[in-house]
């Protein structure tokens, strides 16, 4: 399973805020045996968002964006995947009921925001989804999020985000396994390793320095995990062990 990774907001390009999303995300799919084959980051933009969430629809298994799920004039992202799929917006039932109900929890645990005007929701806009898609619904957001054919629009507050996700997480799988080999040698020495265990075997590999103490590795994956074991054993047996 190949997924691709759409991560949406100027303030993630500006450097105002982390994108650790999309390195949750990553961490998430690949441990389920997919492959990430794509990571963008994208601003708030709707052509643009649409542009890409239809090319990468098209292109891969499954699509996750994140990020622009409020209620801003800049929260275009629900907007921007209905572009793409040429739907128009509407609202559920179902959706609009759990929307009004937790904002009625909102009012009679925080009055005093309600009375001042702090707090001023359009129902039909906040529930609104695009036309068809299968809602995701979790205490942990306001805003819903949703699936429409095979892309998934999930919150950026990486809190909300990581509810929303472990709803759906048996949907993402493959079968690709992955392990790796602590190692001494410098990421410079090692062209020679890398290059013979992809032409020895059929895996992918790749190669993380040393950092803060912490030895550097080598990376082996796969589809099979009897394959995965022999590069690894292969890899051992040409790299220098850490100390």
């Amino acid at each position: 399973m190949d997924v691709a990774l759409v991560t949406v907001g100027d303030e993630l390009l500006a450097g105002d805020t982390e994108n650790t999303n999309a390195t949750w995300l990553a961490r998430q799919i690949t441990e389920r045996g997919a492959t990430v084959a794509r990571m963008l980051t994208i601003p708030d933009d709707r052509a643009l968002i649409a542009r890409w969430v239809g090319d990468f629809s098209g292109e891969f298994d499954a699509v996750i964006v994140t990020g622009g799920l409020g209620d801003t004039p800049d929260d275009v992202t629900l907007e921007a995947v209905a572009d793409a799929f040429g739907r128009e917006m509407a609202v559920q039932d179902e959706v609009r009921e759990r929307v009004a109900a937790k904002a009625r929890r909102y009012r009679e645990q925080n009055p005093e925001r309600y009375e001042t005007h702090d707090f001023d929701l359009n129902l039909e806009e906040t529930a609104a989804l695009p036309v068809g898609a299968r809602p995701l619904l979790t205490e942990a957001s306001f805003n819903p999020g949703c699936v429409v054919e095979n892309v998934y629009v999930f919150p950026g507050f990486p809190e909300e985000l990581r509810v929303m996700f472990d709803s759906v997480a048996e949907e993402f799988g493959g079968e690709a396994v992955s392990d790796a080999v602590a190692t001494a040698t410098p990421e410079g020495a090692l062209k020679g390793v890398l290059d013979g265990v992809r032409d020895e075997f059929d895996v992918a590999v790749g190669s993380y320095p040393a950092r803060g103490g912490t030895p550097g590795r080598v990376k082996v994956t796969g589809t099979d995990p009897e394959e995965v074991e022999r590069a690894l054993d292969w890899v051992d047996e040409r790299v220098a062990d850490p100390e």
